[in-house]
């Protein structure tokens, strides 16, 4: 369970440091990509939280 918390944490920290790229980025289509990046983490962001939801009790019996 740890191990997925600390995964989640990652994600969300790296898909605020892309939005962040984004807002500093001059050219329209580094914008773009780092639009798309710091999106597609928080969508994966948001599969594991809910991966963490629906194992929790399972998960935390085996630690």
């Amino acid at each position: 369970m740890k191990d997925m918390q600390a995964q989640l944490e990652k994600l969300r920290t790296d898909a605020a440091e892309c939005a962040l790229i984004r807002d500093l980025a001059t050219d329209p289509k580094k914008r773009e990509l780092f639009t798309r990046l710091a999106e597609h983490l928080r969508v994966l962001a948001d599969e594991v939280e809910h991966a963490i939801a629906a194992a929790g009790p399972e998960l935390k019996q085996k630690e």
